[in-house]
């Protein structure tokens, strides 16, 4: 499903992104695990194409992402990944419902005609169908957390990416989110790929990538 070959990205002054060689199978649930500032979101962003490398390829369910323009490489990300991040990034003017088909959008993975029964059904899964038109702000984090979940899996990806995606949670919130995102993605036959630097939260994936040594710096 993903796989990285002796990729490598200048970051600044003597300092690099190296990564040999990196595998996730179809329908894995992976933690990109190390501590901060080692390297994980700069995985994470090079695996979805957001991040460019220097040197190396990388393959995405079969399509090599090095020489694709940048338009061909934002539809590829938008019908392949969904993303959840720490901070939501959901829009405050707009309800949980609309949030969710905002998402929808950027993908042409569904005929238009199903986005708004898709969207009413991930809201529902994730326990929000009582609150469709209540906006980001009247919602709990836990809530927003569970809009963002719900947005990232409305498009039927192949692969969610989600970085630190409990990092604003509180630890009861963060285990019950936890909960429902393994929970759905395996329903979904998604791959998750889940960056953190909480070893309890790597443990409950099924396998995990020890990222702590990917950024080389100069020797003090």
């Amino acid at each position: 499903m993903v796989h990285l070959e002796q990729c490598k990205r200048v970051l600044g002054p003597g300092v690099t992104f190296e990564c040999p060689s990196f595998n996730a199978s179809a329908g894995v649930q992976m933690a990109l695990w190390g501590p901060s500032g080692c390297g994980k979101s700069t995985l994470l962003n090079l695996i979805t194409g957001l991040m460019r490398p220097d040197h190396g390829r990388i393959v995405v369910n079969g399509t090599d992402l090095t020489p694709l323009s940048e338009g061909r490489l934002d539809r590829f990300r938008g019908e392949h990944f969904g993303f959840i991040f720490q901070t939501f990034n959901l829009l405050a003017p707009f309800t949980a419902f609309q949030n969710v088909l905002l998402g929808m959008r950027f993908s042409d993975t569904l005929p238009a005609k199903q986005w708004q029964p898709r969207a009413k059904d991930m809201l529902t899964r994730v326990g929000l169908g009582h609150r469709l038109q209540s906006k980001p702000n009247s919602l709990s984090v836990g809530e927003r957390q569970r809009v963002a979940i719900a947005r990232a899996l409305a498009n039927n990806p192949k692969i969610v990416v989600a970085d630190e995606p409990t990092g604003s949670l509180d630890p009861k919130t963060s285990s019950a989110v936890m909960d429902l995102l393994l929970e759905l993605c395996q329903e979904e036959s998604v791959t998750l790929l889940l960056v953190t630097h909480e070893q309890d939260i790597a443990g409950r994936l099924q396998e995990r990538f020890d990222c702590s040594d990917l950024i080389k710096e100069p020797a003090a």
